[in-house]
């Protein structure tokens, strides 16, 4: 996952009480490992991927984990008003168009209450676009390295704007047999850079697939199909091309898209044009909910990125 910008902001009409995040009933204010054990608050966790804690409630259009309440965000999120505490979302936002993310934002602040709190994470337009100017003008001059870090940027700028596969040209990147620019890529991505290393490491040292179950793989599924049963050849051939569009326009909808990019300017003003106050940047391990980095949702338990 790219690092991006963390910001926070309040509904108006504040009214002082602890910060500290749980779920439903529960009440008080002990810590175990860095997590509130006990505690009356409520928080949510939007489009949450992989990324749970079960102090939140976690939803997601394709819950991956056990837990997880399925939701698809663009219909609204299915809570009253007035209803939680605190709400997060991290790298959800840039997937919706301009359009369905000003609904979105309008959505969380129907559902906290006064005071509230919601805490977004987005790729940082301001900063890539920065990044990639810099290396540009590095590139040019032929500086060692700038223009691979300036590849590297042209990736986190577009591909996931306009992939049409899952992972693009980015997972072509991260998966090549050596990345010269290694450093400067894990620092622009965090650890996900290592968790990535290690699986190509562990893939290339795997047995290959045999050569028709290669194929298959590499193949869209009507091809593989026209060249097994030669009597549909021609009649699957013919659609290719439809069924190509057709895989296009499934993957280009399936969530995978950024479909707009945010800075601090456009997204402060997102947010207080739907109401929220006290907008506010922060790092991963700062927040207005007190006790924030304990939750590892920006972090990793070891406090990284």
């Amino acid at each position: 996952m790219l690092r991006g910008i963390n910001i926070t902001a309040r509904v108006g009409g504040f009214i002082p009480r602890p910060e500290r995040l749980w779920r439903g009933s529960i009440e008080g204010e002990t810590l175990s490992r860095g997590f509130p054990l006990k505690l009356n608050m409520k928080i949510i966790n939007l489009g949450c991927g992989g990324k749970i804690n079960e102090a939140f409630i976690n939803v997601d259009v394709l819950p991956m984990l056990p837990g997880v309440i399925k939701c698809d965000l663009l219909s609204g999120i299915p809570y009253p008003d007035n209803y939680f505490d605190a709400a997060y979302h991290s790298h959800v936002l840039e997937h919706f168009s301009q359009d369905d993310g000003k609904k979105f934002i309008a959505e969380c602040y129907r559902v906290l209450k006064p005071g509230g709190i919601l805490r977004i994470a987005v790729p940082d337009l301001e900063n890539i676009t920065r990044q990639y100017l810099k290396y540009l003008e590095l590139a040019l001059a032929g500086e060692p390295l700038a223009e691979n870090n300036y590849d590297w940027m042209m990736l986190e700028l577009y591909d996931q704007a306009v992939r049409t596969e899952g992972g693009g040209a980015m997972a072509k990147y991260l998966t090549q047999k050596q990345i010269i620019n290694g450093d400067f890529v894990r620092e622009r991505i965090g650890s996900f850079y290592d968790v990535i290393r290690k699986n190509v490491e562990e893939g290339a040292a795997r047995k290959k697939t045999g050569l028709k179950q290669h194929i298959k793989n590499i193949l869209p599924e009507n091809i593989f199909l026209a060249l097994k049963n030669k009597k549909n050849k021609l009649l699957d051939i013919f659609n290719i091309k439809a069924w190509q569009y057709y895989r296009l326009g499934k993957f280009r909808q399936r969530g995978e898209i950024h479909q707009w990019m945010y800075d601090r300017y456009s997204l402060g003003r997102l947010l207080k044009n739907t109401g929220f106050q006290n907008v506010k940047v922060q790092s991963a391990m700062d927040s207005y909910i007190k006790d924030w980095s304990g939750y590892c949702m920006d972090t990793d338990k070891n406090g990284e990125v």
